[in-house]
């Protein structure tokens, strides 16, 4: 039957066209992704968490959506934990650098754009 959440029509190998719906996925586990595309070395990906992520800093930048939920994104700027409270529709540059963590309130989905291989 598919992913649920996603419509995607196949034309040969590649993929055309995708309809993600993302309020209608929920995978089996907190952080658990659905990839949406790879174009030149940068990933798109749809996150589903009911529980915080860990602290990191990761190898490139980062652009984190929050589509659906609440998520109190932690970074540290000159040494001191600041907090920054987002709702859907805001978005959360990290760049290289800043060490961050998400704390989702409750359940929540995230849009996720950084590098492949990125933690």
């Amino acid at each position: 039957m598919g992913t649920p959440g996603y419509d995607g029509y196949v034309f040969g190998q590649e993929q055309a066209m995708k309809v993600i719906r993302s309020r209608e996925f929920t995978p089996d586990r907190a952080w658990g992704a659905l990839d949406i595309a790879t174009m030149q070395g940068i990933s798109v990906r749809l996150h589903w968490t009911d529980q915080p992520y860990r602290w990191h800093v990761n190898d490139g930048e980062e652009v984190f959506a929050v589509l659906d939920g609440t998520v109190d994104m932690h970074y540290r700027e000159a040494g001191e934990e600041q907090v920054a409270t987002l709702a859907a529709g805001d978005v959360f540059y990290a760049g290289v650098g800043c060490e961050h963590v998400a704390h989702p309130r409750g359940e929540a989905r995230i849009l996720l754009v950084e590098s492949v291989g990125s933690v």
